[in-house]
This record gives C-alpha cells, sequence and structure tokens, in this order.
C-alpha cells in the first residue's frame, strides 16, 4: 500500500524532473528514491514517469496523481497543524489569501492584532485577485481568503461569509486638472486614464456605461502599493473603497474627487471565503474573528 511518504518523493521528483535533483532535495539516495517510485507505481499498477536519460516526464495517470498527491499532502499537513494548535495557537502556521483591497488596510489591521495576542504564529499571505484565489482555495493551497466575493456567493463548494460595506470613492493626486473643477462628471474623467485592480464583471460593466468607452480601466493591477504611486505620481484617477485611502487622504498624497464620488454606483463587497464542510484550524478561526473585528 502505498504512502505519505511516497507521495511526498512522487512530488519531489516531479517538482525537480530527474531523480538525482529530487534525491538530493529529499535527502534520500537516488537508488532509495527509485525503488520508493517503483513500489507507488506497483501499488498502483501503473507507470508514473517515464524515464529520459536525464530527465523524466509525466504520464497520464502521473499527472493525474500529482494532482491528487498534491491535495492529499496539502490535507495532512493541515491536520498536522490543526493537531497542534489545539492545546498552542502559538505553535502554529496559517496561509492565508488576500485580494488587493482587503490587503491594502483590512488584513494588515486584522493580522496586526493576531500577531499582538500570538506573537510566534507563523502568517503567510497570498495576495492576488479573487479569481486566483478561489482557484488556490480549491486545490487547498490557502486554507481561507478575504476578497470580493461578488462572483462566489452561489458556489457549492464554498462558505462565504459577507462583511461589513465600505463606500467606493474617486480620487487622484493633489494639483490633477480635475481638482479644479467644481463638477467632477464620468464624461470628464474619460479622457484620463482609470486605473485599478481586476473588476468583477458586473463592476467592470456599470464602469464601462458611465465613462463611455470599451475598457473599464486603463491600468489593471492587483498591488494595490503600485495602483496607489501610480495615481500620486500621475494624472490618473483611481476608485477604491474609502479605508483603503483613508491614510493616504490624511496624509495629503491623495485627494478625493467629491462630486465624482457621489455619482459612483458601485461599493466594497468584502468576504471570508473558505472551503464548505471544512473545519478551520485554531488559527484561521482566529484571524476570522480579528477581521469581524477589524
Amino acid at each position: 500500500m502505498y504512502d505519505l511518504r511516497q507521495f511526498r518523493h512522487f512530488v519531489a521528483l516531479v517538482e525537480h524532473g530527474n531523480f538525482a535533483r529530487a534525491a538530493s532535495a529529499a535527502h534520500l539516495s537516488q537508488p532509495a528514491l527509485s525503488r520508493s517510485i517503483q513500489a507507488l507505481e506497483a501499488n498502483l499498477g501503473c507507470v508514473l514517469v517515464n524515464r529520459h536519460t536525464r530527465s523524466v516526464s509525466l504520464t497520464a495517470q502521473g499527472r493525474t496523481l500529482h494532482s491528487h498527491a498534491l491535495r492529499v499532502l496539502a490535507a495532512s499537513k493541515s491536520l498536522e497543524q490543526a493537531v497542534r494548535q489545539v492545546d498552542n495557537l502559538e505553535a502554529g502556521e496559517i496561509r492565508i489569501g488576500a485580494g488587493p483591497f482587503p490587503a491594502a488596510a483590512l488584513v494588515p489591521r486584522a493580522l496586526a492584532r493576531l500577531l499582538g495576542d500570538y506573537p510566534k504564529l507563523q502568517v503567510e499571505v497570498v495576495v492576488e485577485s479573487w479569481e486566483a484565489l478561489h482557484q488556490r482555495l480549491l486545490d487547498e493551497d490557502i486554507e481561507l481568503f478575504v476578497a470580493d466575493i461578488r462572483e462566489l456567493r452561489d458556489d457549492p463548494q464554498l462558505s462565504v461569509e459577507p462583511l461589513p460595506v465600505h463606500t467606493v470613492i474617486a480620487v487622484c493626486r493633489p494639483g490633477h486638472p480635475l481638482c479644479r473643477r467644481d463638477e467632477v462628471t464620468f464624461e470628464s474623467i474619460s479622457g484620463f486614464p482609470l486605473a485599478g485592480t481586476h473588476l468583477p464583471d458586473a463592476v467592470a460593466r456599470g464602469i464601462r456605461q458611465d465613462i463611455g468607452r470599451d475598457h473599464a480601466l486603463s491600468v489593471s493591477c492587483d498591488n494595490f502599493t503600485l495602483l496607489a504611486m501610480l495615481v500620486e505620481h500621475s494624472d490618473a484617477v483611481c476608485m477604491a473603497p474609502r479605508d483603503v485611502v483613508s491614510d493616504a487622504l490624511e496624509a495629503g498624497r491623495l485627494v478625493e474627487l467629491k462630486s465624482l464620488s457621489a455619482k459612483v454606483r458601485h461599493h466594497s463587497a468584502y468576504g471570508l471565503v473558505s472551503r464548505q464542510g471544512r473545519q478551520l484550524s485554531p488559527a484561521a478561526q482566529a484571524l476570522c474573528e480579528k477581521i469581524r473585528e477589524a
């Protein structure tokens, strides 16, 4: 019968591409790794890798096993972490995802509170679009994420908890030509670059209708620090949740186009997203509480 150790050896072989490098990474001799892979193939009754002179390639069965092995190993790690954390949350680890806007304000504030309570907790945060985080969650690469949930609410594989709504406002740099106007309309910003994160389809459609052009955004980027710097040093305009830009507004790095903000129809739609029916680790549960508080 195959075991987790054989799965780890197989995944290492796939990652490193040949037996010598994989054996070194797994701290095994090359013959020992070869025997482990052969035993796994014998147990499954199929050939998993094609052996070439200096490399290996996956067979169809190997590709299927690889995706399953990754999920099994991730689930095993999650189980081990959860058991270790039952009596001592500080010994735990957590790997989560955050959309660009939550990563700019909400998640750092929540993590600061969590690490204040549990300074030895190990945390890894992946910042990507909600689409990419959705796939990472299904692949067991992260335990939960905080992102826009507009297009995730009806997915039966997910547990989705909406978070409080933040108004979306329009911002630009101080001294922007639009700042001299008493009334800023969507038509008046159509001549300037519009920067933002990748948008849910419904929001993108609404912006295209408002500004009357084929593309909602001139610049799309899921790194909000980059977007903020761009807006501060160019004539680009950005629409973002107020909580994300509040520090920049207070510091005078950005200014709000208030007459345009009053016309913005969309708002934030943050939510906590995890796998349906999966028990979160104690560290993940503690983080969820800090996010709700924040």
